[in-house]
C-alpha cells in the first residue's frame, strides 16, 4: 500500500487552487458588468497568494461568461472569498451578474475549463492532457524568445553568468507573466480548440 511509505515521502508544498466560475450577465447592463469585473481583477490582484485571473465569452453575443481566478493555496483563497472587500464588491455586482457554477481545481487544469454555460450536474470538459502542454508552450517559447533576445542586448555579459542563476533570473520574471497575462490570454484564444470533442 502507498500509505506505508507516507514518512519516507518528501512533504508536498501547498498547491495553487483554481477557481472556475459561470455567471450569466444582464444583456443591457454589459458595460456595467465589465466594469465591475475588472473591479473585482483589481482588487484581488491586492490579496496576499492572488497569481492571477481572467475572463472570457464563448462568443461575442454570449450572456455567459467564464471567469478564472487563481490563489497560491486554499488558506489565501479562502481570506479573500470570506473577506468584506470581497462580499461588498459582490453585493454591488448582485444585479448585474447570476452566479451559475463555481468550481475549485488545484494545479494548472483549471486554467482550461470550457467557457460555455454548465449547470450544476454538469462539469466542465478538460481537453487532454497533449493540448494543455501545447497552449503552455505556444504561450511560452514566443515570450521566452523575445526575453532572451531583450536582455542579451541590454545586459552585458549576460552570456557569462552562470546558467544555474540564468535559468533563476529567467523562471522569476517570466513565471507571473505567464500567469497573470499570457496563459488566461492563449487559453481563451484557442478554446474553441481545446473544448472539440474527438468524435467517432
Amino acid at each position: 500500500m502507498t500509505t506505508s511509505h507516507t514518512d519516507t515521502l518528501p512533504a508536498r508544498g501547498p498547491e495553487a487552487v483554481t477557481v472556475s466560475i459561470t455567471r450569466r450577465v444582464d444583456p443591457l447592463r454589459v458595460t456595467e458588468a465589465t466594469h465591475w469585473v475588472q473591479e473585482g481583477v483589481n482588487l484581488a490582484n491586492t490579496w496576499p497568494g492572488f497569481l492571477g485571473s481572467g475572463w472570457v465569452r464563448a462568443s461575442a453575443t454570449s450572456h455567459e461568461w467564464h471567469m478564472l481566478y487563481r490563489f497560491a493555496d486554499e488558506p489565501s483563497l479562502d481570506a479573500w472569498e470570506h473577506s468584506e472587500h470581497r462580499q461588498a464588491w459582490l453585493a454591488e455586482g448582485r444585479d448585474l451578474v447570476e452566479d451559475r457554477t463555481v468550481i475549485r481545481r488545484t494545479g494548472i487544469e483549471g486554467w482550461f475549463d470550457a467557457p460555455s454555460a454548465t449547470t450544476d450536474l454538469e462539469a466542465p470538459f478538460a481537453p487532454p492532457r497533449w493540448k494543455q502542454a501545447v497552449t503552455i508552450w505556444l504561450g511560452f517559447f514566443p515570450v521566452n524568445l523575445v526575453f532572451t533576445w531583450l536582455v542579451g542586448l541590454a545586459v552585458p555579459g549576460w552570456d557569462a553568468i552562470l546558467m544555474p542563476l540564468r535559468v533563476l533570473i529567467t523562471t522569476a520574471i517570466l513565471t507571473p507573466i505567464m500567469a497573470y497575462w499570457v496563459l488566461p490570454w492563449v487559453t481563451g484564444l484557442l478554446q474553441p480548440w481545446l473544448q472539440r470533442r474527438r468524435t467517432t
